[in-house]
């Protein structure tokens, strides 16, 4: 059981609960399953889970506002949202609430365990490169923070994610689409101004150092370079 992935599923349909859960569990994950959003944030709380299923729709607290909640403590552990929403603001809403990933109904079992066995990669890969050095500064993911000799400011979760994938390609082009459908879910063009947005965020917060650079390469992304 030491090795088990421990999840809190919450979801309020009693039969797509028990299956979900049943399912998981012969694939040696450990399920709490919650019916309601307050039942979930004891099962949180209680049993130091890895990763967190919530449905978006519930009763006493929607997953939204559970995400933005434990968000406030905890800047790491992947949230999965499930929701029967299709429109492209409700999956913005999923990300901009802390989420990590998106599910749509109906889905199936196989595509749900490869999203979370995805998302704890993810996190690994992160806290195995918990300090990444930019230049003077120091990434800390975890904390979501950039630490500079005469300051140290901290980031958003999206500004985490975005200058993490920059790290990962550093001197190199971060594609545009990719990043987008990654952390925005669509490449349109709603989107790809929010992204802009964040670009300049980040780059004010990297401007101690005159030779830390986020270019933008016209047409196909942007290059971190220091």
């Amino acid at each position: 059981m030491s090795d088990s992935i421990k999840v809190v599923l919450a979801e309020d349909e009693p039969s797509l609960g028990q299956i979900v859960q049943e399912s998981l569990e012969t694939r040696d994950f450990t399920v709490f399953l919650a019916t309601n959003g307050e039942e979930a944030y004891e099962f949180y709380s209680k049993e130091d889970p890895d990763i967190l299923v919530l449905d978006v729709m519930m009763p006493k607290k929607d997953g939204f506002t559970l995400a933005k909640e434990i968000r406030e403590e905890n800047k790491s552990i992947p949230i999965i949202f499930l929701t029967a929403k299709s429109q492209t603001k409700d999956v913005l809403d999923g990300f901009q609430h802390g989420g990590n990933d998106y599910l749509k109904k109906p889905f199936s079992m196989e595509e749900l365990i490869v999203r979370i066995h995805a998302l704890l990669d993810r996190i690994k890969l992160k806290r195995d490169h918990e300090n990444m050095s930019i230049g003077d500064y120091v990434f800390n993911y975890t904390k979501q923070s950039l630490q500079h000799p005469n300051d140290t400011v901290l980031l958003t979760h999206r500004e985490s994610e975005l200058l993490f994938h920059l790290y990962q390609k550093k001197n190199e082009i971060l594609d545009r689409t990719f990043i987008l459908k990654k952390l925005w879910g669509d490449d349109d063009f709603f989107n790809a101004r929010s992204m802009d947005v964040f670009i300049s965020k980040l780059r004010k917060k990297l401007s101690k150092d005159e030779n830390v650079q986020i270019i933008n390469v016209r047409g196909y992304g942007y290059k971190l370079t220091f």
